[in-house]
């Protein structure tokens, strides 16, 4: 049986539930302990050796041909994959053809569509360019 393992961001997920769960429990663990039991799940010796095996993957469902859906300047898409490469650990830039175009300027007076965008993104799946009310440019819904 082969375990399919989850991104560094699913995992860290996992960990804040176990915590939770356990702290409902009645049995308070640490963020660091939380983690080296998901670690452990997956059959890795500690959180460090679990991280290098998936940190640096992007999140299954960002490769090319993929459906993807999110928010650009603040307004809902839904997109395909066109590339995606890793820039470091956990980031990856994205170019993502929207199935409907979105408009990207906020004025009533005139209108920019755009089909195609390129973004980086990070492990919780937003860029950390921001809009000027301080929403993240790009996020993408990762599952």
């Amino acid at each position: 049986m082969t375990i399919k393992l989850p991104s560094a961001s699913q995992a860290k997920d996992q960990a804040k539930r176990l915590r939770a769960k356990m702290a409902d429990d009645g049995t308070a663990i640490g963020h660091a302990k939380s983690l080296e039991l998901i670690a452990h799940q997956y059959g890795f010796r500690d959180w460090n050796t679990f991280f290098a095996a998936i940190g640096i993957l992007p999140p299954k469902d960002w490769a090319p041909g993929d459906a993807v859906t999110g928010t650009y300047l603040s307004q809902p898409f839904t997109a395909k994959v066109v590339s995606a490469a890793i820039v470091r650990a956990g980031w990856v830039r994205l170019e993502l053809h929207l199935d409907e175009p979105v408009d990207v300027v906020t004025s009533k007076l005139f209108s920019n569509l755009r089909r195609r965008i390129r973004g980086t993104v990070g492990p919780q799946g937003h860029s950390m360019e921001r809009t000027s009310d301080g929403q993240p440019q790009l996020q993408i819904g990762m599952w």
